[in-house]
């Protein structure tokens, strides 16, 4: 069953245009998330500073504890999303975790298609390997999290340099373009398989295999990943594949732990206003980031 909380929120939700519809325009909806995200309850942290990582725009929140640094990558389905519309969850995964976090402000499809906004998380992973310092950050390997897309970018951070990654916390992640699973087409909260398929369509350059480790990483070998924490929403279109990820890490030796949320859709994670499940999903994946990073000794 739905939750009440969820079913009021994607009522809400339903007065939006979807990205598969024809009247849909992406730059107005950049805009409406920017303005949502801006009018939210921001949290004070220690302090908050912009940097320019080899190109790359990054927002370092620093905490008070001398301890190691997680990265988020938000979500938006590749095309959608920046620095401003997950800043108040930034902060409270700050807050929760006792650490500090860099959020990365990667390209966005459809103007930049795959591989950049993975480009960018590499480049971003290694300014931090020489520049933490001068960034307030302690240096070390960071947890890498991210939520939707930006779970499937974290993830491919952690293919493509595993040493580099000290843990993955993965929200809803989407990692098949296919759509295959049964929850792509049974399930509709917050996000549908249409929606998927659209935002998949502008990641993807022409000529791509949709069934690249990098695209689909449930094709990858993933032995050798560090710890990882998977949450999925029981009403979410990703339910299935992001379910298939951590049973898959399992089969590969990886340390994983799973929870699925009952009764969530996709998007509960970032709006605590909304439902009472975001605090408790957040301070999940904030103990996850404590546990993987320690304090000064």
């Amino acid at each position: 069953m739905i939750h009440p909380q969820a079913q009021r929120a994607v009522e809400l939700w339903s007065s939006e245009p979807s990205p598969s519809d024809p009247e849909f325009d992406l730059a107005a909806r950049r805009e409406a998330s920017r303005a949502a995200g801006l009018a939210e309850r921001r949290e004070d942290v220690a302090a908050v500073l912009d940097h320019d990582a080899d190109g790359v725009p990054i927002r370092v929140y620093l905490h008070a504890s001398n301890a190691g640094a997680a990265i988020y990558l938000h979500g938006g389905g590749f095309a959608l999303g920046d620095l401003e519309t997950h800043d108040a969850l930034c902060r409270r995964l700050v807050n929760r975790s006792g650490r500090a976090l860099v959020a990365v402000d990667y390209r966005r499809a459809p103007d930049h298609q795959y591989p950049s906004a993975s480009d960018d998380v590499d480049t971003v992973l290694r300014w931090l390997e020489t520049h933490a310092t001068e960034a307030g950050l302690r240096p070390g390997p960071p947890v890498v999290v991210g939520d939707s897309a930006g779970a499937q970018l974290a993830l491919v951070a952690a293919l493509r340099r595993p040493a580099a990654v000290s843990g993955l916390a993965l929200v809803y992640p989407c990692v098949d373009p296919t759509g295959s699973w049964p929850s792509y087409a049974e399930e509709t909260g917050g996000l549908t398989g249409s929606d998927m398929d659209w935002y998949w369509s502008a990641y993807l350059p022409d000529g791509v295999v949709d069934s690249h480790a990098e695209l689909s990483p449930l094709t990858a070998d993933l032995s050798g990943l560090p710890p990882t924490l998977v949450l999925t929403a029981e009403r979410d279109p990703l339910r299935d594949e992001g379910e298939a990820l951590a049973q898959r890490l399992a089969d590969a030796g990886v340390s994983v732990t799973a929870t699925r949320y009952l009764g969530m859709v996709h998007g509960f994670f970032r709006w605590p206003d909304q439902f009472d499940a975001s605090e408790q999903a957040t301070r999940q994946v904030a103990s996850f980031v404590a546990q993987r990073l320690p304090t000064t000794r």
